[in-house]
């Protein structure tokens, strides 16, 4: 991983300040004991021969957690990285896998010179292989603790299951009364907790993998977790909350100050809770900005139709608020990043500065908006569906259908020009392969979704496979009761609030109290917004990350996962957006990507020595599927296709497109969607507090045109 001059600095200087003070760290010695695998005697280890991977039983990730049951992990190593199990501490192998030997106490022996050549082709060892942590959090809910798949075995790599505390979750205090424990960023802080857990036992020896190579991982709000992960690496912001719950090595020192090192054989070492790279599956990020992001989303089409009259005009607001935020950031772009030729002079050499303008006539089309940060996302849309005609060929065990709906013979199906692929997936005639699992909708890891060329289990939404079935992550959407109207069909627009100024009180109330601050002083909305500290001081950055959305979900605006890629760019992260044209929340992987080509990719491209990874060549499909109807979207009346195979579309049809799915009601009280999904902002009492600055600015600087519309 490249490191910068300041980051290098940082780490030197908090060596010597943690060598010099870490006899008089609190707790160190005894955390870093607790911790080490070496010493617990009930960590098991359970080989399965079909996968070749051994499973270390469920083991708290910290010495104080405040729901047991959420704060563990687990780890899954391939076989190949093991000779066996010592089960009496003398440092060999006294179980090994060829003895079938089923559940056995005691620590692995690690076999560093043994070596996994992945199905891309990549090389690992036991101090090379990635390490993939699934974050779970479906619906910003809690995880818990559950074994890790074996998912990832034959790819090589490390798999990390880890629990978390969610937005349902109370505890009881000594009085005995319920205490609500959901806050932010305690999800957050978990699973900064169990990377720690991990990366110093392999430090120690006791489990093979990485130290740098960290992938994080999930869908929904797993993979706005998974962006967050990635994106506040190693900030010091998050220190206190991983303190507090006794993760290792992370202290406070006597001056205020934090040592971030474990003793390893006598040395003080660095230690991360950060990643290298992140896949993240609809990633619902930035809250903080959602609910106007959507909002302009559908004022850019002049055809939706809004419920109530105070939607529509509240929308209207929230428009111009995101127009005026994003024009605010003074955002830009170098062309050669994104591969668009934003300034129309034919070349890729330009940084162009991204605005949103208004004018009423010269965007009739877009309800009065356009400007180069309009371009830059219709590009987008253009470059992606582009790529899913010129992928077709990947496309394996889809159904494809004739004009008048009949399913084609495989010889018909073997015979198909690309021109023709391109024709019939714009009109809607086919059908995802069924064995690959079908797109997600509503939910943390999007239902029976599931990324496409994952092995099963593969950890890609909240959980991975082998938590789906224990139920680790519940989603729950609204208040930590859920029981909210939050779907774009309501027609109430509060059934809490019973006048305006109510309302506007409540979120004063509410906003004033986030703004005053927590225990440690930190406004808890910030700590969830990934923008405040991508590229910030203190933030080690990724190295790469790649998002992927359905471009017809309607659970969050395509606008969040833009905002996010020029952030990172911004920093110097190699990151991506793929907007899945068809795809709904949760899409699966399709047309031959997988985390597994992106991890081998990105390793051989970021990594000395290691091996240069393509992407294998199609093989065209000669059989068809057996579904018996079509479930394409019919795209025709937004998109045109030339003789040349190229598309083209206005941003008003992608506008169309977009809204044609939504799901989401435009916010406000008890409709406020993002506000309610973002459990760390309510309690198990009352409505989820509210706590969008823009929202209470919308609605006091244009009351007089809301207030009459409000609860009609």
């Amino acid at each position: 991983m490249k490191k910068t001059l300041s980051v290098i600095l940082s780490t030197v200087l908090a060596l010597i300040l943690c060598a010099a003070a870490a006899d008089g760290v609190q707790d160190k010695a005894e955390i870093e004991s607790a911790l080490n695998l070496s010493n617990n005697p009930d960590q098991e280890w359970t080989y399965d021969a079909a996968s070749d991977a051994w499973t270390l039983s469920v083991v708290s990730a910290v010495t104080r957690p405040v729901i047991p049951d959420e704060e563990g992990v687990s780890v899954c190593v391939p076989g190949a990285y093991v000779t066996g199990i010592d089960t009496d501490g003398d440092g060999t192998a006294d179980v090994t896998a060829a003895e079938d030997p089923g559940a056995v106490k005691g620590g692995l022996v690690i076999d560093y010179a043994a070596s996994v050549t992945s199905t891309n082709g990549q090389t690992y060892t036991a101090a090379t292989a990635p390490v993939i942590l699934g974050t779970g959090a479906a619906g910003y809910g809690n995880s818990t603790n559950t074994t890790a798949s074996a998912a990832y075995a034959v790819e090589g790599y490390i798999n990390v299951a880890c629990g978390n505390r969610g937005k349902q979750d109370s505890t009881t205090d000594d009085a005995g009364n319920t205490v609500y424990t959901g806050d932010a960023p305690s999800c957050l802080a978990d699973q900064k907790a169990a990377a720690r857990f991990v990366r110093y036992n392999i430090l120690l020896g006791n489990l093979p993998g990485s130290v740098e190579h960290w992938v994080s991982t999930g869908g929904s709000g797993g993979g706005a977790h998974a962006v967050m992960f990635a994106a506040t690496s190693d900030h010091p912001d998050f220190y206190d909350y991983q303190i507090a719950v006794g993760a290792v090595g992370v202290y406070r020192l006597e001056d205020g100050s934090y040592c971030t090192t474990v003793n390893v054989n006598g040395e003080e070492v660095a230690l991360s809770d950060g990643a290298w790279g992140c896949v993240a599956y609809s990633p619902i990020t930035s809250l903080y900005e959602a609910d106007m992001a959507m909002a302009f989303e559908y004022t850019l089409d002049t055809d939706y139709t809004f419920n109530t009259a105070f939607q529509k005009e509240l929308a209207a607001c929230l428009a111009r608020e995101y127009m005026e935020t994003v024009n605010s950031r003074n955002l830009s772009v170098e062309e050669e990043k994104v591969g668009f030729d934003l300034d129309g002079d034919g070349l890729l050499e330009s940084t162009v500065a991204l605005t949103i303008e208004v004018d009423a006539q010269k965007y009739a089309e877009t309800n009065g908006y356009g400007g180069s940060y309009l371009d830059l996302y219709l590009a987008e849309f253009t470059e992606n569906l582009q790529w899913m005609l010129d992928n077709l060929a990947y496309a394996d065990g889809w159904t494809w259908f004739s004009a008048d709906g009949a399913a084609l013979s495989d010889e018909a199906v073997a015979a198909m020009t690309a021109q023709e692929k391109a024709q019939a997936f714009l009109e809607g005639r086919y059908t995802k392969s069924s064995s690959r699992g079908g797109m997600g909708r509503m939910g943390g890891f999007g239902g029976q979704g599931r990324p496409e060329g994952l092995p099963d289990g593969a950890a890609f939404g909240g959980p991975d496979g082998a938590r789906g079935a224990a139920g680790g992550d519940e989603m729950l959407v609204g208040t930590p009761d859920a029981g909210t109207t939050q779907a774009s069909g309501s027609t109430t627009d509060s059934a809490n609030y019973g006048s305006y100024a109510d309302m506007v009180a409540a979120y004063r109330a509410d906003i004033a109290e986030i703004e005053a601050g927590d225990t440690y002083g930190k406004n808890i909305v910030t700590l969830y917004n990934p923008l405040a500290y991508i590229g910030a001081e203190g933030t080690h950055n990724p190295v790469w990350v790649r998002m992927v959305s359905g471009a017809a979900e309607g659970d969050i605006s395509m606008f969040n996962s833009l905002n996010l890629q020029l952030a990172f760019l911004n920093a110097g992260v190699d990151a991506t957006v793929e907007w899945q044209w068809d795809g709904g929340h949760v899409p699966s992987e399709i047309l031959g990507n997988s985390l597994a080509l992106t991890v081998d990719e990105m390793f051989g491209a970021h990594t000395a020595d290691a091996q240069t990874v393509e992407k294998p060549a199609a093989q065209p499909q000669t059989a068809n599927g057996t579904a018996e109807t079509a479930s394409g979207t019919d795209l025709t009346g937004w998109v045109a296709l030339d003789e040349e195979g190229k598309v083209s579309f206005t941003l008003q049809d992608a506008a169309a497109y977009r809204t044609k799915a939504a799901s989401k009601a435009c916010p406000g009280f008890d409709v406020i969607d993002y506000g309610q999904e973002d459990y760390v902002f309510g309690d198990s009492d009352t409505n989820a507090r509210h706590w969008s600055t823009f929202v209470l600015r919308a609605l006091e600087e244009n009351e007089a045109a809301l207030s009459p519309l409000f609860n009609r």
